[in-house]
């Protein structure tokens, strides 16, 4: 009786470990040299489901454990259920870097082969949704992801960068195979990374930035600019957001302005009006390799017009939402969160509705009428 007792204890704990949160320190051979890599599965990862995959660098000087526990989006990991790589740089003037052209002129690592050669080996270990693989960074690991989205477009869904811009020599060289959505977060009075792009030498403005995806998504509507609410009044920061609407594929851009912020992280240090984390997920969590998931066949940009016969405002929202369907027949909605859970349906019974937002959280939601989808900002 003790050793069925003892086997029943043995065996639960088994299940409880491997349901358990893991960070793995990991390395391979890549181009004759030692490249490290930390990888967190969160506790909700069973290997039944495939699941998204994020790369998440460091800036120049840093390390890979430095990302991950200054910088900790893993608490977002373990309610969303995505896998986190953290990656090692190797040296470039005996600090950690990440090869981008500017001021790591002369690098010869192979960060990309690097990259496609981690996913290859996940791969392999997880149970990985290859149509969902994201990168984002902060600094250099910011202008890596744009690097990433450019040279490594068939394996890249979505990026973001915080702190980060792109070199000319990205710029200039830049060949995506699809439309890619971008999120940036940049402080005017980065001393580091200047938002103009004079330093370091060799960069772009993040005006140049956002100006060359919003064309290469072939973003043709200006974007909606709105000032998020200063909810710490502290930080000496507010935070500008220009969304740029309705690329091919539903494409979109977000660009998170920090007025008054400096080379920071918002949400760990800096401005605290946004959570980086949070944002940067909710943001590329929305895509696959083939564009924003639910996209009807048709690009947004002829739905943007008038959603065949749907007119939806305003956008960005704070708490009532209005939809115009044109004629007086029953229309069926559904809201959706950023990584695809719906919160809210209903039946459009009117030419004209209004619908009541204001119990949910500020967010970007999917709006879906008769299959035909838009994404909605709420700020307040």
């Amino acid at each position: 009786m003790r050793k069925r007792n003892l086997l029943s204890v043995i065996f639960l704990f088994a299940i409880l470990y491997t349901n358990a949160q893991q960070t793995l320190n990991q390395s391979m051979l890549h181009d004759g040299v030692t490249r490290e890599y930390i990888v967190y599965i969160p506790a909700i990862y069973d290997g039944l489901n495939p699941v998204p995959l994020l790369f998440n660098f460091h800036g120049y000087g840093m390390s890979a454990n430095d990302q991950m526990t200054v910088l900790n989006m893993r608490a977002v990991a373990d309610t969303a259920g995505f896998i986190i790589v953290y990656p090692q740089g190797t040296l470039h003037w005996g600090s950690p870097h990440w090869n981008v052209g500017s001021w790591t002129i002369g690098s010869n690592a192979d960060d990309i082969g690097f990259t496609e050669a981690m996913i290859d080996k996940l791969t392999t270990n997880y149970n990985i949704d290859l149509n969902r693989v994201y990168s984002c960074g902060y600094s250099n690991g910011g202008y890596f992801s744009f690097e990433l989205a450019c040279q490594l477009s068939d394996k890249i869904a979505a990026i973001g960068s915080v702190g980060g811009a792109m070199s000319t020599e990205t710029y200039t060289s830049c060949n995506p195979l699809h439309p890619t959505p971008v999120i940036t977060i940049h402080g005017t009075v980065d001393a580091t990374i200047s938002y103009d792009g004079t330093t370091p030498a060799n960069s772009k403005s993040l005006a140049d930035v956002n100006s060359y995806w919003a064309n290469f998504n072939n973003i043709v509507d200006p974007p909606i600019i709105s000032t998020l609410p200063n909810i710490n009044s502290s930080d000496g920061s507010t935070v500008e957001l220009s969304l740029y609407n309705n690329g091919d594929n539903c494409t979109s851009l977000e660009h998170y302005k920090v007025i008054g912020g400096n080379h920071d992280w918002p949400g760990s240090w800096g401005n605290m009006d946004i959570n980086s984390d949070e944002v940067i997920w909710n943001f590329v969590s929305q895509y696959s390799i083939n564009g924003l998931i639910g996209c009807a066949t048709n690009s947004l940009i002829e739905h943007s017009i008038s959603l065949e016969n749907f007119s939806v405002y305003p956008n960005p929202l704070n708490s009532q939402l209005t939809i115009d369907i044109g004629l007086l027949e029953e229309k069926e909605f559904r809201l959706y969160n950023a990584i695809g859970e719906l919160v809210l349906s209903g039946v459009l019974n009117a030419q004209i509705s209004t619908i009541d937002l204001s119990s949910l959280a500020p967010n970007v939601y999917i709006l879906n009428i008769e299959n035909q989808s838009m994404r909605l900002i709420k700020i307040k």
